[in-house]
């Protein structure tokens, strides 16, 4: 708590802050409740009807016990705590979320249990604790206004004709929601109930009406609280008068019952018996009171992992149960599981029926949802879902997002927790599998199977009945007064002991009734066995979550970025600044934790983990932190970590014994016991005691806390030196409220909101509060797009040589992941009705029907006015592809693989991203302005000009990197390619009589061969209106990723059959990325190397016209097959040829190339290929110092090739051996000799008509495979057919220049090379 102002003796030290009694104000009378009346004025205003009128009628239809009147804060003592200040309008909200509601003597009137909890501006917290019971109503003019509601609802209903009424049952999403103004537990069927017809009758019936008593507390002791509460009450419907004053006892609760310690117990008096709690110690597990086995049993052990897994990635999640107690349970389990983290968003367990539109919130959020009694989840329709958890508690079952990652080792992990509670007896097989969202079709709402229904009704009943908790079910209790009080049963029950006979029912409530009758001679009562049982359990099961943590972050020190040397300029830099190095970590983690990790360490609260531990170095850690970094130093202390380190294997937690044990020995072994409630200093006659009902509490004495007592001086003492302290930090750094304020800051978003204002819901707050959704939103986005544009680029300039890669493959989709929900959260913000589970993919919907409607009426006139790109020269033959959002999204309904809306505006998303379109999608979309106004609120975000405009521009800034996260993604679709081929336009032979084939290879796989039909020749012009002939050809096949290399060839038939190609164009028809295969040299038979088919390797294409138009592209070009110019010159000794020095260093630098290729991840390594066979490839470097010096050209200019050299010193080498010249060689080398031959023996007599070059590509590529070239160069050296071929002054003949190029060839063999099936494709080794 932030007690720094606190000043009046004994500060926050008190066990609990308030006593608050809440109920109905006699003087005011019946007043509608006016949240009811402001949830129906945002109704009208949803339906569009006109909210005043909608609001001033009053609601006659409902049964008036069914209404929700107004609760008031009757009383509350003391009447302010400094420290503390008492938020009237939150604590009767919670303590009443219903408002009042009342009974008859016909109706059930137990009391209820429940705890709230109310997060301040700082994230600090206070606890409620409820005792809601039902009073009889005296007051006669409530009883006469109670008794004309009735009638006035009677005449109504008569004159209500039956149809009309079943028409206003209206199925809107809001009216589902309502469900909380209704009375939860009263009975369903109330219209068919005798009392419809009389209703209340002040004559013949007794009224009753709700009465809250509420402790606050710092903390949560929810059990402490729950019996004193219940003695409390006990107090004022037993039949004698208590001991003492009620007075005497609120007073010592509230005076003279400290906090316990750290690491110490308490025992204190409630009315009739004493009541112990315990607080951990500072190096243990922080205090969580709330019974975690109820959160278990309610889900079930899988179910709760799953919905613990969702909190984790910051999802929004949304209990719903009838029952509060089971919201707050639920809810504060799932919480406290996170330790060391924190939740850092809107936290509402218990959400009041006025701030219904906060579910519209586009934050991640943790809230609880009052269910009403026969409402099934069907009929609840939530604002958004695309990344909604929702928990139905009652009914034991959860529906999970699409495809979220599963928590790393679940399987053991899940194992593990249920043998923790195996060992306490508790089954762990509850709860009903987990439903992801299923599509339209499905009802997920459907009602439960008979089995739930039933274990459901049985659990409530064990539940209200719960002797455990030591609030026994009225009867019983009146039953076992009867038995005390009674000497014949007391006789009787004596006799049939004696004879063997048990009278069980009397037995089990003797053992129930133990606990309050008299405490056994061991020392503990039935209810304390429990609750240590309880305590031990929650604690052991609380240890299993942490040492998860604490082994999967065992080493995130190491990470932590430390870059400012003081905490203002940490502070004042927050948002620019990395603190925690996210790449090497993941590369650092065992491979099945990566989808899961990847999320998580993107989420709001391991950055505020990340800040804490940051801010450690100034400032005090942190607690939670201080117990998680004292664990790890532990664990490596005892060395648990080092041998297992990169190991996915679990590790099961090794405290659970010790953790029990401290919770038990503080219990047994009680150290601190509080001072007796005493009589105070009252009026006689004050505080008369009245059956059954709860006394007006004299708040002269209850106003202000003794002076005298030991501890309050212990704390004023503290406070002094925490002060002093203050002043002293103050004096050295920076001041401490604008150290709060960077702080604020630092923790960005979400933050401010974390909390709704529980008060003041006028429509003016809702705006404001959606207003700073609005910001908070849009802040969101800059932050996203700046990291996905900086992760990219920083990958980008590693490419291009500039420092370390930081980005993974798996990162960035983890950020696109992240991008998509982010949209689905801004479209779903504001909408007027919902339909279907993705709002975005809705909208898209919506705006094709409007546009193929205007298609059809515009199909008479020719004009169409769609934008198109501009065609390039060397796109001249590409028709190019018409940018339509429409077009886009009927690729995606196409695709069958994708089942649901959420999956397919997911897969919109990456293809627009892909295409560099998405911000000119999305402003198309958004600039049909009717269709926006028809779906989207006036507060919705989409209909803020300002933010809209700033939003589309943030999307667009990723237009400056290349994504491929939709081909990468969707890898078994089909998609249609383009292939055209462009033969040389300066030769007239641009015709050819052969059929030409091609083969498309990408990262995914091949096309296979495909014949061209002869047919296909199209003659377009260019800018000067020459015409131009190419083929094109359009094919579908499965997605082969990024295009790698096209085999083309031909079969030589026909006159025309030499063929010279500048280059074939690929484009995928889908995403519109385009690949320009250079090839430059002529396939046929007695032409250039005689070659009837090239590989070619690609470049992807940037489209021109994308600078102008904002749409540039920043990424290096990828690269490609030598161009034709280079192989031209080499063959025929024209033009540039490069220095020895020049040669030597591009061998070195494509050797290094594919060295640095094996060190990136295996998912980011892109093409070998390229490495192998592209511009300034191995082969291109190898090429060049093989031509060195090479007697290419010859009288009559009969060209030679490298390949007539490789070929020449093999037959040499053939013959030799056969003489037997080898013979005398080392063995090792005739070996080598042999594989030589076999090798090139293999490549000439492929069925494949490759050339002489293609022929020396390959041989290089196998040697390099299989780990040969190194031993291949000295053979062909030393073979004396060198001296025919090279000049004197060659490379080849240079022996320390070859020795120095088998040293670089040898650093290849540490890695495994692999060749893709299209350069290897006939070749039989």
């Amino acid at each position: 708590m932030s007690g720094s102002s606190a000043v009046s003796g004994a500060a926050p030290c008190r066990f609990a802050h308030y006593f608050v009694i809440c109920g109905i104000d006699t003087e005011t009378g019946l007043e509608p409740d006016e949240l009811a009346a402001l949830y129906q004025w945002l109704e009208a205003d949803r339906q569009g009807r006109d909210p005043d009128t909608a609001a001033t009628g009053e609601n006659f239809e409902q049964s008036p016990l069914k209404r929700t009147f107004k609760s008031k804060v009757l009383a509350r003592y003391p009447e302010n705590v400094e420290w503390n200040p008492f938020d009237q309008d939150a604590v009767n909200m919670l303590c009443m979320p219903k408002g009042l509601s009342f009974r008859t003597q016909a109706d059930r009137r137990d009391p209820q249990f429940h705890s709230f909890i109310i997060t301040k501006e700082d994230g600090s917290r206070t606890y409620g604790f409820v005792h809601t019971f039902y009073e009889e109503v005296t007051s006669p003019q409530i009883c006469s206004a109670m008794q004309t509601l009735y009638q006035m609802h009677n005449a109504e209903s008569a004159t209500a004709s039956t149809p009309s009424s079943s028409s206003s049952s209206s199925s809107s999403s809001m009216d589902s929601l309502a469900s909380s103004l209704d009375e939860a537990d009263s009975p369903t069927s109330s219209s068919s109930s005798s009392r419809r017809a009389g209703g209340y009758d002040s004559s013949r019936d007794t009224l009753y009406v709700s009465k809250a008593l509420c402790l606050i507390t710092p903390m949560p002791f929810m059990h402490a609280c729950r019996r004193f509460l219940s003695q409390l009450h006990r107090a004022v419907t037993a039949g004698s008068a208590p001991p003492l004053p009620l007075e005497s006892y609120v007073h010592n609760i509230l005076y003279e019952v400290p906090l316990p310690a750290p690491g110490r117990s308490l025992k204190f008096h409630g009315v009739y018996e004493p009541i112990v709690c315990q607080r951990p110690g500072l190096g243990e597990l922080q205090l969580a009171d709330f019974p975690l086995a109820e959160a278990f049993n309610l889900l079930g052990v899988e179910n709760l992992v799953q919905v613990f897994t969702c909190t984790l990635l910051e999802m929004q999640i949304l209990l719903y149960s009838h029952d509060y107690q089971r919201l707050m349970t639920v809810a504060e389990s799932i919480t406290t599981l996170l330790f060391p983290f924190q939740w850092q968003h809107v936290y509402v367990p218990i959400l009041p029926a006025s701030l219904l539109h906060f579910l519209d919130a586009p934050v991640p959020y943790l809230m609880g949802l009052q269910s009403k009694e026969g409402t099934d989840r069907s009929k609840l329709e939530l604002p958004q879902e695309a990344n909604l958890c929702f928990v139905d508690i009652d009914n034991h079952y959860i529906e999970l997002p699409e495809d979220f990652p599963q928590f790393p080792n679940k399987t053991e992990f899940i194992k593990e927790l249920s043998e923790v509670l195996l060992s306490y007896g508790l089954s762990a097989n509850t709860g009903a599998p987990p439903r992801t969202r299923s599509s339209p079709g499905s009802a997920p709402g459907s009602t439960p199977s008979t089995p739930g229904r039933e274990r459901k009704t049985v659990a409530l009943r064990q539940l209200e009945d719960d002797g455990r908790n030591g609030n026994l079910a009225g009867e019983e209790l009146a039953v076992l007064e009867l038995l005390q009080g009674n000497a014949t049963l007391e006789r009787l029950q004596a006799l049939t002991k004696r004879t063997g006979v048990t009278v069980a029912r009397v037995d089990a409530l003797r053992a129930g009734v133990k606990a309050q009758a008299t405490e056994g001679q061991g020392g503990r009562t039935a209810a304390e066995e429990e609750e240590l049982r309880s305590a031990k359990l929650n604690v052991q099961l609380r240890e299993v979550f942490a040492s998860r943590f604490t082994t999967m972050f065992a080493d995130y020190e190491a990470f932590v970025i430390q870059s400012a040397p003081d905490l203002e300029s940490w502070l004042t830099n927050r948002e620019q600044m990395h603190n925690f190095d996210k790449a090497s970590f993941l590369s650092d983690q065992p491979e099945p934790y990566l989808p899961f990790l990847s999320h998580f360490i993107e989420t709001q609260m391991f950055a505020t983990f990340i800040d804490n531990k940051i801010m450690s170095q100034w400032e005090e850690k942190e607690p939670l932190l201080r117990v998680f970094d004292s664990r790890i130093d532990k664990a490596r202390l005892y060395n648990v970590r080092a041998p297992s380190l990169r190991s996915s294997s679990y590790q099961r937690c090794s405290i659970l014994k010790e953790s029990a044990q401290a919770i038990e020995q503080r219990l047994m072994k009680i150290d601190h016991t509080a001072i007796h409630p005493h009589l105070l200093d009252m009026k006689i006659g004050q505080g008369k005691y009245e059956q059954g009902f709860f006394p007006k509490l004299q708040a002269d004495v209850l106003n202000t806390g003794p002076t005298n007592n030991k501890w309050s001086h212990r704390t004023a003492t503290a406070q002094r030196r925490k002060d002093r302290h203050r002043q002293q930090t103050e004096h050295l750094g920076l001041d401490n409220d604008l150290k709060e304020k960077y702080m604020q800051e630092a923790r960005s978003l979400g933050k401010n909101l974390r909390q709704p204002k529980l008060s003041d819901l006028s429509p003016a707050v809702i705006a404001q509060t959606n207003w700073k959704f609005v910001e908070g939103l849009l802040k969101e986005c800059r932050m996203k797009t700046k990291r996905m544009l900086v992760e990219k680029m920083g990958r980008e300039a590693v490419e291009l040589g500039h420092g370390e890669a930081n980005i993974t493959g798996l990162e960035e989709n983890t950020l696109i992941a992240s991008l998509c929900d982010l949209l689905e959260r801004i479209w779903s913000h504001g909408l007027q009705v919902k339909q279907g589970k993705s709002a975005l993919w809705s909208h898209l919907l919506h705006y094709q029907a409007r546009e193929e409607k205007l298609e059809q009426q515009k199909a008479e006139s020719p004009v169409s006015n769609v934008p198109e790109r501009r065609k390039s020269d060397c796109s001249i033959a590409m028709p190019s592809l018409r940018v339509s959002l429409i077009q886009d999204m009927r690729h995606i309904q196409s695709m069958s693989e994708i089942k649901t809306d959420v999956g397919r505006a997911r897969a919109w998303i990456r293809l627009s991203l892909e295409k560099k379109l998405l911000s000119q999608h999305l402003k198309q979309l958004l600039s049909r302005q009717a269709l926006t106004k028809k779906l989207y609120k006036r507060y919705a975000f989409l209909r803020c000009e300002e933010e809209k405009e700033q939003f589309l521009f943030h999307l667009l800034s990723l237009n400056a990197v290349d994504y491929f996260c939709f081909t990468s993604v969707f890898t078994t679709i089909m998609i249609p390619y383009r292939v055209v081929i462009i033969p040389i336009k300066k030769l007239s032979n641009t015709m050819t009589t052969s059929n030409p084939w091609v083969c498309v290879s990408g990262e995914l796989g091949d096309s296979g061969i495909m014949q061209i039909p002869k047919n296909v020749l199209e003659m377009t012009f260019d800018s000067a209106f020459r015409p131009h002939t190419h083929i094109s050809a359009l094919f579908k096949c499965q997605n082969l990723g990024k295009l790698t290399t096209v085999q083309l060839g031909h079969d030589n038939a026909g006159l025309l059959a030499k063929w010279l190609v500048d280059c074939v164009m690929v484009r995928n028809e889908i995403t519109g990325h385009t690949y320009r295969f250079p090839c430059g040299r002529w396939l046929g038979k007695g032409v250039d190397d005689g070659s009837l088919e090239r590989v070619l390797i690609g470049e992807l294409v940037v489209p021109s016209g994308e600078e102008d138009s904002g749409r540039g592209c920043g990424t290096p070009p990828m690269q490609r097959s030598p161009s034709q110019t280079r192989r031209i010159s080499i063959t025929s000794l024209r033009g540039y040829k490069p220095t020895s020095a020049q040669i030597q260093e591009a061998i070195g630098e494509a050797v290094n190339n594919i060295v640095k290729h094996f060190h990136k991840p295996e998912k980011e390594r892109g093409s070998l290929t390229v490495l192998l066979c592209g511009e300034n490839s191995l082969v291109a470097a190898l090429e060049q110092f093989f031509h060195h010096g090479f007697k290419s050209a010859r009288l009559f200019q009969k060209t030679v090739f490298v390949w007539d050299f490789v070929e020449k010193a093999v037959a040499y080498m053939e013959s030799a051996d056969q003489m037997g010249d080898l013979q005398e060689t080392a063995e090792p080398l005739g070996m080598t000799c042999q594989s030589l031959c076999h090798y090139v023996n293999a490549i000439n007599s492929t069925p494949r008509n490759i050339g002489k070059d293609g022929k020396f590509q390959l041989l290089v590529c196998l040697g390099a495979r299989d780990r040969l070239l190194p031993q291949w160069l000295p053979l062909l050296v030393e073979c004396p057919v060198i001296l025919r071929m090279y000049e004197d002054t060659a490379l080849l003949r240079d022996r320390t220049t070859v020795n120095a190029l088998i040293g670089v060839l040898e650093t290849l063999h540490d890695f495994p090379v692999t060749l893709e099936a299209s350069l290897v494709k006939g070749i039989d080794l």
